[in-house]
């Protein structure tokens, strides 16, 4: 994984907080075991992990409306590109077919 895709341990476990979703959502989402995900949230540094499951857990929480901010001096962090009910509305209209946009995933 490149050094611009890498993302934390920390990040993970904020984005999961953020995004209002439990360790076992994420981990079916992202199709890997709990136990993996465990292990990457309580990473120091960057998320330790087969790089196909860390790309799973940031594709999924990219998906839950999960902005993840590099490293620029002033710290990595993530932000919620939409708000909760936001993203359950998005959830309800892709389940049923609904509006297509550029930024869907």
């Amino acid at each position: 994984m490149s050094g611009a895709d890498q993302v934390s341990g920390r990040q993970i476990a904020a984005g999961r907080v953020l995004a209002g979703v439990g360790q076992e959502k994420l981990a079916k989402l992202a199709s890997i075991s709990v136990t993996t995900l465990r292990r990457m949230e309580s990473s120091e540094g960057p998320a330790s992990g087969l790089p196909n499951n860390v790309r799973a857990v940031r594709s999924a929480l990219e998906k839950l409306g999960i902005r993840f901010i590099p490293e620029n001096g002033g710290g990595a962090g993530v932000r919620l590109k939409f708000n909760s009910s936001e993203v359950r509305r998005i959830a309800t209209l892709e389940s049923e077919g609904g509006i297509v946009g550029e930024d869907d995933f």
